[in-house]
């Protein structure tokens, strides 16, 4: 049996002692191919999400467990980073709180690490942050990639779905298949990309196949790739 895990964007994760919050995010190495952290929003919205290590998953399914306590968890680092920007510094085209990060660039194609939104600055002594904004962008590990639940995936001959989760052998840590949720409003279905089929990882998720094959792929409940044989 080979074990593999999956991480649903949008899942409930719980400490040790209460609910911890809920993963927005997953952060991958996109050389490796492998998970290195999840980003958990605390419950409190206007919080942070915090950088969790997979070390510290115990438990995955429809729900998530911690080895940590909440206040352990809201002591983890912060997944966000905000900076004040001048309007005119080349950043005023993306609006009020949404920038790219530097790029990455690897075998597998350039990518930037985008925005996670943030707040607008409020309060702000007149002087030198009058022309200022606030943009956040991820706060990840060096060459690192955030997936976002909703991304979407690219087949060949075009837009296919849009990533629901990511499935990785529980040893290793590496992707083993990304979650696609696929098709138009009467028709949709959830299916398992194999990771051999994914050219990509970043902004976009390319794929190697056809929107055909993809469709023709069979659905996959939200949590059946927790044990593959």
């Amino acid at each position: 049996m080979t074990r593999t895990t999956q991480f649903t964007i949008g899942a409930t994760a719980h400490c040790n002692d209460g609910v911890g919050g809920t993963v927005t995010r997953v952060v991958i190495d996109p050389v490796a191919r492998t998970v290195t952290h999840l980003v958990i929003e605390p419950r409190h919205e206007h919080t942070a999400g915090r950088l969790v290590p997979l070390r510290l998953v115990q438990k995955t399914g429809r729900e998530l467990l911690l080895g940590c306590t909440v206040t352990q968890f809201e002591r983890l680092d912060r997944a966000e980073e905000s900076h004040y920007v001048a309007d005119d510094d080349g950043y005023s085209s993306h609006g009020t709180g949404k920038a790219p990060a530097w790029p990455y660039f690897s075998g597998l194609g350039g990518t930037g690490l985008r925005a996670g939104g943030s707040d607008i600055a409020t309060g702000l002594a007149a002087g030198a942050y009058r022309d200022s904004k606030v943009v956040t962008t991820d706060s990840v590990p060096s060459g690192d990639v955030v997936v976002y639940r909703g991304d979407p995936v690219h087949a060949t001959d075009g837009e296919i779905g849009h990533i629901r989760g990511i499935v990785i052998d529980a040893a290793s840590h590496q992707v083993t298949h990304v979650i696609l949720h696929e098709g138009h409003l009467f028709h949709r279905k959830d299916v398992a990309i194999p990771i051999g089929a994914v050219t990509h990882i970043g902004d976009t998720i390319q794929l190697a196949i056809t929107r055909q094959q993809v469709e023709d792929l069979p659905p996959v409940e939200s949590d059946q790739c927790d044990q593959t044989p």
